[in-house]
This record gives C-alpha cells, structure tokens and sequence, in this order.
C-alpha cells in the first residue's frame, strides 16, 4: 500500500498532507521515506508460473513499465486510465505525480 511504504506509513503521509499541506512527494519524505519503493522482482517469476507470455499494463506510471521491462516482462501495451468523475477531488494529487514523479499527463478533458 501506498507506493511500497506500507499502511502505517501511508497514513502518517495522508496526515501530513491535511494538516500540514505538503504533497504527496514531500509527506513521504518528510517521513524519510521514498518517492516509491514498490519492487517488482517477483512479477517475472508469477507470469511464467501462470504461463503468461505478455501483458497489457494499466498504469500512468512510466517507471512502472520502465521497471517490468528491465525485468524481462513483455508489456505489448501501456493503458492508461483515467476516470474523469474521480478527477475534480484529486487534480492536486495526480498533478503532483505527473510534476514530480513523471507520471504520464491528466488529460486536458479528464477522460
């Protein structure tokens, strides 16, 4: 949960950002935690137990696909989701990522 920090972590990182108005990169840090610490080593090792040749990724996280592809996964196709109702309560949020994670840009029209 929460970009591989944990439950706990993530909760401390909600709370700094409503009380203290830092954005998600800045409330991991401030906890002295990573941006994203998620790790995919064993994602390779799933897909051949289950007999899956490749994969169609939804994901707006670039480093995400960067990641599983070093790992030897074959991604044929990076979708990217957006869900435009969802959009009005965490612009903030998703901005955030795109700025200062890299993450893929929120449509112009939100869908």
């Amino acid at each position: 949960e929460g970009r591989g920090i944990g439950l706990a972590n993530k909760i401390a990182a909600y709370a700094l950002q409503q009380n203290e108005g830092l954005d998600t990169v800045d409330a991991n840090r401030e906890l002295g935690l990573p941006d994203d610490a998620r790790e995919y080593a064993c994602v390779p090792v799933i897909l051949s137990e289950l007999g899956v040749l490749s994969i169609t990724l939804l994901t707006n996280n670039p480093f995400k696909v960067a990641s599983l592809r070093a790992l030897g996964v074959k991604v044929d196709k990076c979708q990217r989701i957006w869900a435009s109702g969802e959009l009005s309560g965490c612009r903030d949020y998703l901005q955030t990522k795109v700025e200062r994670m890299g993450h893929y840009a929120i449509p112009a029209d939100g869908a």
